[in-house]
Order: C-alpha cells, then sequence, then structure tokens
C-alpha cells in the first residue's frame, strides 16, 4: 500500500521544534521560531531544547518522552527535529506510534534523522528530509528552506542537477526512500530498515572516510538491498577522508563501483545532503526521476 500522506499544514496550526539527538539551545533556534511564525504556524518548544547530558539534548529518557508528548498532541501538526548529530536511533524502539497513527502529521529533519525517516516509512507513513532548525539561516540556504515550506503547505516539487560523467539514463518512478548511508547501513535489520525495492532511493553522507563509504555500499549490495532499486539519486557527499594510503576512488566513483552492476538510472550531484542547498524530499512520497544527456530531474507531486 502507498505510504499515507498526513495532512498538509495551515496557517495557525501549532508545530512544534524538539531536539531527539546533540543538544541545542533555545538561542540556536531562534531564528528557526521567528521562521515558521512568518510562515502563520504557532511554534513551541520541546523540553529537550535546552536540556544536556554530555552531547546529548537530554539524556535518552527526556528526549524520548518529549518527543513521545508532540506525537501524541493532536494539536502538534508538525514536529521538526533541531539539529542532528547522534543519538536518534537510541529513543526509536521505545516510542509509541498509536496515537500518531490516529491523527499522522509530519515529521521533518535529515542527518540523524534518517533513523526516525525510515522508521516511519517501515510504519506506512511518509515524513520530510530537509533542513532543520538549527540551520534556516544557514548563508546559501535560502533553496532550501523554501522547497521545505513548499512541500510542508502541499506545494509540488521540482529539482535538477547538472549533468554528470558517472550518470546513468533512463526514467524511473516509485516511493523516495533513503536519507543518510550511514544511518540506513545502521538501521538494516533493525525494526527501523525500510525495503528499498521497487523504490527510488536517496543518498547522502557527510564525514566519512572512504573506505567507509565502500563498506556500507558493499552491505547494501550483498544484503540484497540495491537489487530491486528502481532508480538511485545521490546527493551530497561532504568532507570526505581518506588514510595516508589513499582509497583510490572518490565518493561517486565508490557508488558507481555498486550502481553499475544493476540496471536502475543513477543521477549525481543532486542539491540534498550536508550543504547549505539542502532540498526538502518526502520520504515515502512517489516521484519520477529522469536522467538523460543534459542533466536529471526528481519530481514530486502533492498528494
Amino acid at each position: 500500500m502507498p505510504a499515507i500522506t498526513p495532512p498538509f499544514l495551515q496557517p495557525g496550526q501549532r508545530v512544534a521544534i524538539v531536539a531527539t539527538a546533540r543538544k541545542v539551545s533555545p538561542a540556536e533556534v531562534a531564528a528557526a521560531t521567528q521562521i515558521l511564525s512568518a510562515w502563520g504556524l504557532d511554534v513551541v518548544l520541546g523540553e529537550s531544547i535546552g536540556a544536556a547530558a554530555h552531547q546529548f539534548a537530554g539524556d535518552d529518557d527526556l528526549r524520548r518522552r518529549d518527543f513521545q508528548r508532540q506525537l501524541d498532541d493532536p494539536a502538534i501538526r508538525a514536529i521538526f527535529c533541531a539539529r542532528g548529530g547522534y543519538g536518534t536511533a537510541r529513543l526509536v524502539d521505545e516510542l509509541d506510534f498509536r496515537r500518531f497513527a490516529e491523527a499522522p502529521k509530519w515529521v521533518a529533519g535529515f542527518s540523524d534523522i534518517t533513523v526516525l525517516n525510515s522508521h516511519l516509512l517501515r510504519l506506512g507513513y511518509q515524513s520530510i528530509h530537509g533542513v532543520m532548525p538549527f540551520a534556516f539561516e544557514q548563508a546559501g540556504g535560502e533553496l532550501a528552506l523554501s522547497s521545505l515550506r513548499s512541500i510542508l503547505f502541499g506545494e509540488s516539487t521540482t529539482y535538477e542537477a547538472a549533468a554528470h560523467p558517472l550518470n546513468r539514463p533512463g526514467t524511473a518512478t516509485g516511493e523516495l526512500v533513503g536519507g543518510n548511508l550511514s544511518l540506513l547501513h545502521t538501521s538494516t535489520g533493525t525494526s527501523s530498515q525500510a525495503s528499498f525495492a521497487g523504490r527510488i532511493l536517496f543518498l547522502e553522507d557527510l564525514d566519512e572516510y572512504l573506505y567507509h563509504i565502500d563498506r556500507m555500499l558493499l552491505h547494501l549490495h550483498r544484503s540484497g538491498q540495491l537489487a530491486g532499486l528502481a532508480g538511485l539519486v545521490v546527493g551530497h557527499f561532504s568532507q570526505m577522508r581518506d588514510n595516508a594510503i589513499p582509497f583510490g576512488q572518490e565518493a561517486y566513483e565508490i557508488i558507481d563501483h555498486y550502481a553499475r552492476r544493476y540496471d536502475f538510472p543513477v543521477g549525481y550531484n543532486f542539491p540534498v545532503g550536508h550543504e547549505a542547498d539542502n532540498r526538502a524530499l518526502v520520504v515515502g512520497g512517489p516521484a519520477t526521476m529522469v536522467v538523460g544527456p543534459t542533466g536529471s530531474t526528481l519530481r514530486q507531486k502533492a498528494a
């Protein structure tokens, strides 16, 4: 069955900002609060904003309790995860989505939040992979922010990427699945693993050793997760690292090493990931990708 689309936002509705991973202060999301308010939304901050337990936004119980409260509150129509880092996967198994299922709402974030995007899709719900409040005012991120607003308020999106020598031409349709490669790899074999079969997979990552990228893709290949893809969208692979003895391939070349074993279309250089231009995507939303000689496009229509 197609993933369920939460209701799109309307001015005057209430939304929440919470931190499921790294700690963040109220001052660090003040600009986001102002922006969301300017969109006509009533913004509340969860108790995790301003909380701290070493690197985390409060201990696991506090962060889980805060997120659960927003899931359960029918007046909250969207939940924005304030920032990534690490820690969301520590919460997900103890979350209860029964009240959420009675009144689905948008959950938005990326990077470490990929585990939530994937978990929600496994449960049959769409969510948003997009810029987080911590970076709402990042220089050069205007298109990322406007794309997030477009999706939240029910507008269709079309993104373009320039031609790349590793592109594999073709057309694909299917629900989008994906996000941060490291988190997708970590979710394999857990209750948060969403199937890639028949779907368009999108990938991005940050600050990884190149051999880690190879190891994770090798695992996706060996476990059969790449075999049934409709298509592959490749976003930013930023600040990659190498060893003293070079791995010998850059991130896109490593991806191509595995992708060329299959016959699905592949488009590189999409504006998705850990750069300022991080366009919002609906995870679980139907999409069409077209890879041709002049570049690639990815379209998602509002339900």
